[in-house]
């Protein structure tokens, strides 16, 4: 049985962490590169960077901040925002990302998935998913598409993804769980590994959208940067719990 991950999200905006709720209110959290240093040092499985204004504000992601944080990490490191080409991921794979994360370029030219994992391999390929009320959005959560979650993810593994991100944006900051009935979903409709992020509050979250879904990690943000817990308490608690994390 594999062990179940605990990653922590950085969601940059201009160069600096923020968290909100449910995708507004964005408030800072810290610099990219210090917080990065910290989660490893407490033991996060993996870290996500995603630059949450790059795709709206057409822009390129800011790799020099991609390669500060991956030089101060150990752990693997996923980034995504702004990503838009084969070229793009080539970048942000130079720039020491061990996977890069596409949303807004895959929904609009699902030919990047397939080409992304035929040059770098599928385990390179994560497709993010911003979801809410069932239906996929882009552009850091401002735009709705019309695609239904559960077929897009099946359509994104087809197409050559190698890991789903699933964010709830219904329950994204609300701390009042994870969304179990989409995670279940999500994991029923594929076989790769799915992310499940959005509304970890408590201890006890981590608990059950692990025992209640059949996904293969939790990420969380606001919690671990506000200093509510460490991915230590996190970790022992669930291994106290019989869930199998590395401590």
């Amino acid at each position: 049985m594999l062990s179940k991950r605990i990653i922590v999200c950085l969601d940059v905006d201009k160069g600096r962490v923020v968290k909100g709720v449910k995708f507004l209110k964005l408030k800072d959290a810290g610099d990219p590169v210090e917080l990065a240093s910290l989660y490893d040092k407490q033991g996060a499985d993996e870290l996500v960077f995603l630059d949450i204004t790059a795709s709206h504000e057409k822009r390129n992601i800011i790799l020099d901040v991609v390669k500060r944080t991956a030089e101060s990490v150990f752990m693997p490191l996923t980034v995504g925002g702004g990503v838009r080409n084969i070229g793009d991921i080539r970048a942000l794979l130079n720039a020491g990302a061990d996977k890069v994360s596409i949303n807004t370029a895959a929904v609009k030219n699902p030919k990047l998935i397939t080409e992304g994992a035929k040059k770098f391999g599928s385990q390179c390929i994560v497709v993010a998913i911003d979801a809410r009320q069932g239906e996929v959005y882009i552009h850091g959560g401002r735009t709705a598409t019309g695609l239904d979650v559960v077929k897009w993810v099946k359509k994104c593994q087809a197409f050559g993804a190698g890991e789903i991100l699933l964010t709830s944006m219904d329950y994204d900051g609300t701390k009042d769980g994870f969304d179990i009935e989409l995670t279940k979903a999500v994991n029923k409709a594929v076989n790769i590994p799915v992310i499940a992020s959005g509304g970890a509050g408590k201890l006890n979250h981590f608990k059950d959208v692990f025992n209640k879904t059949d996904t293969s990690a939790a990420l969380a943000a606001g919690i671990f940067h506000y200093g509510e817990f460490s991915v230590k308490q996190v970790k022992d608690y669930l291994n106290k719990n019989n869930i199998l994390v590395r401590i």
